[in-house]
């Protein structure tokens, strides 16, 4: 990447960036890299568990649009890449509406571009620690009806939140929703990194936009889903969650595990 937009410093490494690096991606710059690579140092399988964190996203929102989901709130959103939820929602459902939250100005830059010609999907700046601002965006609430059901996308971006804003952002999200909306969650935990290894982890993406990382168990990510009645298979690890049979497994090599999971409110 040669350009970036105002308000980027490419020397500070994005949690945005770095995953598009671990998914193959070639919108990163070199702090990125060194960072992904830092971290493939303690978590052999970062660029396995990414993949499988994208494979899970699609099929949860297929799930969606089965369900007769035809609104979409992907809280951060990440950069655009194959196989985006607006891409996967619009295949199911070609009524439906979606709307991307980054606050990563390159991310925004990458998706409003990318859906300049797409009226039913928008991308708007916002911060999940700061649930209000995006619930009461105008952009947002002339794109979504929130008394009709929504599925609301928190995919790998808990674990980027500490829990004194985190839990109470969810629960601020979900006191907002319809009845008949989703909620889906995929979330980092610990694996199999040891505690020097974690550490390295965590100092990274301290060094990084999102200043920091914390790994929860499955509990701590169960809590997220109060309110929420979790549909099958229930919170697993996130290659578990409804797995195509035509889907190659990924190999299985140490580092991070995730879980993921969907919940209905009724």
């Amino acid at each position: 990447m040669d350009k970036f937009p105002q308000g980027v410093d490419p020397n500070v490494p994005s949690p945005a960036r770095i995953y598009d690096y671990l998914l193959g991606g070639k919108d990163n710059f070199a702090v990125d890299r060194a960072a992904a690579e830092k971290i493939l140092e303690h978590a052999p399988n970062a660029k396995e568990a990414a993949q499988a964190n994208r494979r899970f996203l699609i099929r949860a929102v297929e799930y969606l649009a089965d369900q007769g989901i035809r609104q979409f709130l992907d809280i951060g959103a990440g950069l655009p890449t194959q196989e985006n939820v607006h891409e996967v929602a619009l295949r199911k459902a070609p009524g439906s509406r979606i709307v991307y939250v980054d606050n990563d100005p390159i991310v925004l830059a990458h998706a409003r571009a990318l859906l300049a010609c797409d009226a039913q999907t928008i991308a708007v700046a916002g911060d999940l620690r700061e649930p209000e601002s995006i619930l009461d965006n105008p952009e947002v609430t002339a794109h979504l009806d929130f008394n009709e059901p929504v599925g609301l996308i928190l995919v790998a971006i808990l674990h980027f939140i500490p829990d004194e804003a985190a839990y109470p952002a969810v629960a601020k999200l979900r006191d907002r929703l319809a009845p008949g909306s989703h909620l889906v969650i995929s979330h980092a935990s610990m694996g199999q990194i040891d505690e020097k290894g974690l550490a390295e982890v965590k100092q990274i993406y301290a060094r990084s936009s999102a200043g920091s990382a914390i790994p929860r168990t499955r509990e701590e990510i169960e809590r997220f889903f109060d309110g929420f009645e979790v549909v099958e298979p229930g919170l697993v690890w996130v290659e578990d969650w409804r797995p195509r049979d035509d889907e190659v497994k990924l190999p299985r090599l140490p580092g991070v595990d995730g879980y993921a999971g969907v919940g209905i409110l009724r």
